[in-house]
């Protein structure tokens, strides 16, 4: 669908949308409103007719009542009949003969108030109230009846209380006989017919426009009578709502029509225009035809052309001069160890060189995959259901252009049809690679050869698209040889400062970080604990009697112990945990967010782990069996900078040695040491994040005769006396204290001991 028509489309269901619903709503709110109404009288109608015939029957039983308890009955019942409370009292005797009955009574049989009747089948002509007649001594003697006449003027008083249009039935079987009724010709038949398909006192609406409701006979209602209204809607009522919805949904299709077609016009011509300029044809313009967004975008369009014709042109000019200037820019990119800036510097001032669009730079990586490192102008060249982006640039090395120039090591250059393009590299119409290698050509350190003799490509520099639609030229190629040969050394430098800055921080025989990374991050933990509120561990380690190891074994064995612990030390710490080797059998262990007794757990896996499984040694029959001593500081309790704590830690490796060896101390908190209070939970409740925070009085257990120390102070299983919990009549505040300070997981042994995890740069280490 064109835009022009889905404009159109768009108008129509904006307009014609709310004009249906509006249609559609009033019709239902005006049907649902006229038959709440309708429903509602009738039974208000239904009502009244109830009590209007309860109230004659109760008037009619009176009189009855009246007349058995005189003593001349057939007086009384004249009298109440002249009265007009009754239209006729009957008198009979116990065998059922009539001994009174006034004149002009009505034919027999009656409706009983009850509700029964001798002949259901025969018309209604009266209502009728019997009673008892009886004696003195309560003897029956016969029934006394008193009926009110139900005709016409009846059935028009029941219509004028009620409001409503009334017919009272032959009986309750059979709608279809009429006695009486106040219904017009016109809509009687429809009445009659619809009471007949009525159940119950459901309403139901005719087709002329009428509510029926069918009312009795039931218990106090005895007369089977219908009532109706008529239908309160306007007339016309949807005829009227279609008429609408067509005259708006004619007026809506031209007014669509005609806006769809004022702004899709020019959207049209710079469209095309946009075409010619993308093959090339700068001189293309587009006539501005108004002042509104359309019209300034023509003319940005315009003023964007002629920019871009003058900035092609001296770009022409200033090729030239900008490949006189490679080789400064090679001295400036070979000095940066930066290798995305680098390669960026390269690729961008490339494209500057040759005119092209787009370029991309790829590294060959681990499994032969040539991988984008950088890219530019490369957004909407890619193939259907590709993305953009350099992630989505991933060319295996042979496949493809770029991989074939990786696995030749030959440049390559030429015009690509849209059909041949490779589904992994973008689309383009004219193309250049050139490969890059390390300096060293055959068997150097940096550029490794193969079978061929020809150095292994570190990559490609590839250009697509030269401006004007041109092929790229043997000029081109030259400059870009140039750009690839400085791409290289920058590679390689780079790899090369990598690999010596690596050397230089780790310790060549067990591959922890040494002493010179361990003053740059115990500083850097340090600020980061200080800066966040967090608490820093210090471990100081050191083998005990190593020098027997040495004298006993040889050095060599004593090399294999120093591994073997380093990689025991590995197994036992997260990954946010720093392990260092200090010197010699000297080791540090900095554990971030952890607590004194977090680092105490820590310690004694540690040195179970060394101890409970000797260390096996080549060449010697049986394995080495070493223990470790273990000292604990934790900033800031036992001092406020990285130095003050790795002392502290130290002194606590000297008391455990003085201890006897194969275990750890806990420095004690020095009086000096600044700490700043953070208000945390009153209670035995864990911070939010779940992370021991810093600046909290350290809990003491005093000891008969001695001073306070913090807990715990030796290394010795949890259930002996030195671990055991403060008593119960200690203040509970320092019971509250002691379980924010050690954190979630200060009490629960097994992997992650009792530090906590938290984000940190990569580790030379294992989670645990």
């Amino acid at each position: 669908m064109t835009l022009r028509g889905r404009l159109t489309a768009a108008f129509l269901v904006v307009v014609l949308g709310p004009v249906l619903l509006c249609a559609l709503f009033v019709a239902s709110t005006a049907t649902a409103v006229d038959r709440s109404r309708s429903t509602e009288r009738l039974s208000v109608a239904a009502s009244t007719v109830r009590t209007s015939v309860d109230a004659l029957c109760q008037q009619l039983r009176a009189t009855a009542d009246a007349v058995a308890l005189t003593a001349d009955p057939a007086v009384a019942a004249a009298q109440l009949v002249g009265r007009g409370l009754a239209t006729a009292v009957l008198i009979t005797d116990v065998s059922g003969q009539v001994t009174y009955v006034s004149p002009d009574a009505p034919s027999t049989p009656w409706r009983a108030c009850s509700g029964s009747t001798t002949d259901s089948a025969s018309p209604i002509r009266a209502l009728a109230a019997q009673v008892d007649l009886r004696d003195r001594a309560g003897t029956l003697l016969g029934t006394v009846a008193a009926a009110q006449r139900v005709d016409p003027a009846f059935v028009a008083r029941l219509a004028a209380v009620t409001g409503v249009a009334v017919t009272l039935l032959d009986n309750a079987a059979s709608p279809a006989r009429v006695t009486h009724t106040t219904e017009s010709r016109e809509v009687r038949d429809a009445v009659l017919a619809a009471a007949s398909a009525v159940d119950g006192e459901r309403v139901i609406e005719t087709n002329e426009g009428r509510y029926v409701r069918r009312i009795g006979p039931s218990d106090g209602q005895p007369l089977p009578l219908v009532v109706s209204v008529p239908s309160e809607r306007p007339p016309g009522l949807h005829t009227m709502l279609v008429g609408v919805v067509v005259v708006a949904g004619l007026l809506a299709v031209l007014t669509a029509w005609r806006l769809a077609r004022v702004t899709t016009r020019p959207l049209a011509e710079l469209a095309g225009a946009v075409d010619r300029v993308a093959h090339g044809d700068l001189t293309a313009r587009v006539p501005v035809r108004s002042r509104d967004e359309l019209g300034r975008l023509a003319a940005a369009f315009n003023r964007m052309t002629r920019e871009t014709g003058s900035y092609v042109a001296a770009l022409t000019s200033n090729r030239d001069q900008l490949r006189g200037h490679l080789a400064v820019l090679g001295d400036t990119l070979a000095s940066t160890h930066d290798l995305q800036r680098i390669l960026r510097v390269i690729l961008h001032s490339a494209i500057g060189a040759t005119g092209a669009r787009a370029g991309a730079v790829l590294l060959v990586e681990a499994g032969g995959v040539l991988v984008a490192q950088c890219t530019e102008g490369l957004d909407g060249r890619w193939p259907d259901g590709d993305g953009d982006g350099s992630q989505t640039l991933r060319v295996p090395v042979g496949v493809g252009v770029v991989g074939a120039v990786a696995a030749t090591g030959e440049p390559q250059r030429g015009r690509a049809e849209p059909t041949d393009a490779p589904s992994g590299e973008p689309r383009c119409r004219t193309y250049v690679a050139v490969p890059f290698a390390a300096p060293a050509t055959l068997g150097g350190p940096s550029g490794p050869a193969d079978e061929t003799g020809v150095a292994a490509a570190l990559g490609v520099l590839a250009l697509y698209d030269r401006l004007g639609a041109d092929e790229f030229d043997d000029d081109d190629l030259v400059t870009l040889r140039t750009f690839a040969g400085h791409a290289a050394v920058a590679v390689d430098n780079v790899r090369v400062h990598e690999e010596a800055q690596r050397l230089s921080l780790t310790d060549p025989l067990t591959g922890l970080w040494n002493y010179r990374y361990l003053r740059e991050s115990i500083r850097r933990e340090v600020e980061r604990a200080s800066r966040f509120g967090r608490m820093l561990s210090v471990l100081a380690l050191d083998l005990d009697r190593f020098k027997d190891v040495n004298d006993t074994y040889g050095h060599a064995a004593g090399d294999t112990v120093l591994s073997e612990f380093a990689r025991r030390v590995r197994a036992e710490i997260r990954e946010v945990d720093l392990a260092f080797r200090q010197g010699g059998e000297e080791f540090v262990l900095l554990l971030p967010e952890t607590d004194a007794r977090g680092a105490a757990i820590v310690a004694e896996r540690l040195g179970a782990a060394v101890r409970e499984t000797p260390i096996a040694v080549e060449a010697y029959a049986g394995p080495v069996v070493v223990t470790v001593s273990v000292g604990i500081a934790v900033y800031p309790d036992n001092g406020s900078t990285g130095r003050e704590v790795l002392e502290a830690a130290d002194d606590a490796l000297y008391a455990a040695k003085a201890a006897g060896r194969d275990t750890y101390r806990i420095a004690e908190v020095r009086p000096d040491v600044a700490t700043r209070e953070i208000p945390v939970l009153a209670g035995a409740v864990s911070p939010p994040d779940g992370l021991p925070r810093a600046g909290q009085p350290v809990p003491a257990v005093r000891e008969p005769g001695g001073p306070a120390r913090s807990q715990p102070t030796v290394g010795v299983p949890e259930g002996s006396p030195a671990h055991a919990r403060p008593d119960p009549a200690d203040d509970p505040a320092d019971i509250d204290a002691e379980a924010a300070r050690a954190g979630p997981d200060a009490a629960r042994p097994g992997p992650g001991g009792g530090a906590s995890s938290g984000p940190h740069p990569p580790r030379q280490s294992r989670g645990r």
